[in-house]
């Protein structure tokens, strides 16, 4: 018996491109809400039964609101209208935002390398932008997130 075939998506969310990054954030990204708006774009255009056939398999598996970086399980079948989908969410919650893909996989091992990779360079540019301030709250909580990744399993 053959296993349950998925693929990994390693996306990177960019919020509200047109204003100022430095500002606080007016919405906190979290697993919720990127599976709602993922969820609506698929029922949009591809319709109830687009929604049906990939709500299977469909699951935000991990999410951090401090780099925007998150990974998104879908099944093989199913994957390329899922990304699809992503690629027209337009905004969450009220937020605009925009979507890019960074990895794709099809194995949580190579997804989790993937995803690893690109927080530790996205937690570096962070930190930059951010200057001397809140550096130890800051490495605490992207230890915990990078913790997070290396503990995904299917």
């Amino acid at each position: 018996m053959v296993g349950f075939k998925n693929r990994y998506l390693v996306m990177e969310i960019f919020l509200d491109p047109n204003k100022d990054l430095m500002v606080d954030d007016p919405i906190i990204v979290t697993q919720f809400n990127v599976s709602k708006a993922v969820k609506d774009s698929i029922l949009v255009n591809f319709g109830e039964c687009g929604l049906a056939s990939s709500l299977g398999s469909l699951q935000v598996k991990y999410v951090n609101p401090i780099t925007k970086l998150c990974i998104i399980r879908t099944s093989r079948e199913e994957y390329q209208k899922v990304w699809a989908a992503i690629t027209m969410v337009r905004s969450i919650g009220n937020c605009p935002v925009l979507f890019n893909l960074l990895d794709l996989s099809g194995s949580i091992k190579a997804c989790k390398d993937a995803a690893l990779k690109c927080e530790e360079a996205k937690f570096e540019q962070h930190k930059l932008s951010l200057g001397a301030r809140h550096i130890d709250a800051l490495n605490q909580q992207m230890h915990n997130y990078l913790v997070k990744i290396k503990v995904l399993e299917h």
